[in-house]
C-alpha cells in the first residue's frame, strides 16, 4: 500500500489485492485515486499529516494511508473522523499497540463511540444487534481500523499477529453507547470529557461473552445477583483478568440489567466498583489450575483480577432482555491492556458536495 497499483479493471485489482495480502479476506472497495482523494478531502486534514507509527511493523499511519484503508473498508467520508480518532488511540504508547498484535492470545481492539459523532458521523449502532452485522457504519469504522493494523502495522496472521486463533471482533470491532436510554452518566463523561463532546475509547478485547441473568424484582438481593454474575463471566478462573489481573475489561449491560443497577441506586462508578471487589480468586485456586502463573501460593490469600475499578469499562447498549456481554481482556504489554479515550475532531470534517 506505499505505492501506486495498477489493473486492468476492478475485478483485477480487487484479485491483486487478495493476492498481495493487503485485504482481511473479503472482497474490498477499491482504492482508486478519486475514491482516496475524495476521503482525505472528508477528513479536513492533508494527506501526507503523521498521525503516528503502528506496531509491529512501524509502519508510518499518514492520512492518506488512513483513507485508503476506509474506502477499502466501505466507509462512507462521514466516517471519517470516527476512523482518525481511533487510529490515534491504538498508536497512543499507552495502548501497547505492538505488544496486542504480536500477542498469541485473542484480543483485538473494540472502539466505543461517544457523543454527537454517534450520530453525526454515522449513525453508529447503540441498540440489537450491535456486535453484529447489518450497520454500515459499525461494520465499515472497524473494518477499517483493522485494515490499517494489518498494512501499516503489519500485523499479518501468522507472521506478525500470532493469535492462536484470533476471534471474529479482528475483521470488525466497533459500537457506540445507548446515551440517549442510559441511566447512567455517558462512558466519555466518566472518562473526563464533556458532555456535549464527541469521543472514541478503544480497549483490548476478547469476543463478548453472554451473562445471563432473568432476575426477581420482588428480591431485594437481585442486582447484587446480577453484579455477581458479571463478576464471574469477566474474571472467572479461565481468564486472563483472573489469572494474569491488572488488565482492563468491559462491560456492555443491556437496558433492562442497566435499570435494575440503577434502580438499586447505582451509578457507572458504583457498578465497577462493586465489580472490582467481586473480582478476586484464591491464589492457592491459580496454582492449582495454572501453576506457571500464579508464583508461591499463599494458603486463604486472595487476588484481585483489577489494579482499581477504573480499569472495569461499564456502558449501557444492546437490546434489552436477558443478556448482557463482557470481555476479558489480554491483561499484558507495559501498559497492562490499558483503554485509551481520543476526542473525535469533527469540526475538522468537510463535507463533500454530491455525496
Amino acid at each position: 500500500m506505499n505505492s501506486m497499483l495498477s489493473a486492468k479493471d476492478e475485478e483485477t485489482a480487487l484479485e491483486e489485492l487478495h493476492r498481495r495480502g493487503n485485504t482481511d479476506g473479503l472482497p474490498v472497495v477499491i482504492p482508486t485515486r478519486n475514491r482516496v482523494e475524495r476521503m482525505v478531502l472528508a477528513s479536513g486534514m492533508d494527506a501526507d499529516m503523521v498521525l503516528g507509527t503502528m506496531g509491529p511493523g512501524n509502519g508510518v499511519a499518514t492520512v492518506e494511508k488512513i483513507a485508503i484503508a476506509a474506502v477499502m473498508a466501505g466507509c462512507l467520508p462521514d466516517y471519517m473522523p470516527i476512523v482518525i480518532a481511533a487510529v490515534k488511540g491504538v498508536i497512543d504508547p499507552e495502548f501497547d499497540l505492538t505488544e496486542m498484535q504480536a500477542t498469541t492470545h485473542c484480543t483485538a481492539p473494540l472502539v466505543i463511540v461517544n457523543g454527537p459523532a454517534r450520530i453525526n458521523c454515522g449513525p453508529v449502532n447503540c441498540g440489537f444487534g450491535i456486535f453484529g452485522p447489518g450497520n454500515r457504519a459499525n461494520a465499515s469504522i472497524g473494518r477499517a481500523l483493522r485494515l490499517a493494523m494489518m498494512n501499516i502495522g503489519m500485523g499479518r496472521p501468522g507472521s506478525s499477529d500470532m493469535a492462536l486463533h484470533g476471534h471474529p471482533g479482528k475483521f470488525t470491532f466497533c459500537i457506540a453507547e445507548d446515551e440517549e436510554h442510559s441511566p447512567f452518566t455517558p462512558l466519555h463523561v466518566a472518562r473526563g470529557f464533556a458532555p456535549d463532546q464527541s469521543v472514541v475509547t478503544v480497549v483490548g478485547a476478547e469476543a463478548p461473552h453472554s451473562v445471563m441473568f432473568s432476575g426477581d424484582a420482588d428480591d431485594k438481593d437481585n442486582h447484587r445477583y446480577l453484579l455477581e454474575l458479571l463478576a464471574i463471566g469477566v474474571a472467572n478462573m479461565a481468564t486472563n483478568n483472573a489469572v494474569l489481573g491488572n488488565g482492563a475489561a468491559t462491560i456492555v449491560l443491556n437496558p433492562e440489567h442497566a435499570q435494575i443497577l440503577h434502580a438499586a441506586g447505582l451509578s457507572r462508578q458504583d457498578i465497577a466498583q462493586q465489580l472490582y471487589t467481586r473480582c478476586v480468586q484464591p491464589v492457592s485456586e491459580i496454582s492449582r489450575l495454572n501453576p506457571g502463573f500464579a508464583g508461591r501460593a499463599v494458603k486463604d490469600k486472595m487476588r484481585h483480577c483489577f489494579s482499581s475499578a477504573d480499569q472495569i469499562l461499564v456502558l449501557m447498549a444492546g437490546g434489552s432482555g436477558l443478556y448482557s456481554m463482557v470481555m476479558p481482556s489480554w491483561c499484558a504489554g507495559a501498559h497492562k491492556n490499558a483503554a485509551v479515550s481520543v476526542l473525535v475532531e469533527a469540526d475538522q470534517f468537510c463535507e463533500i458536495p454530491g455525496l
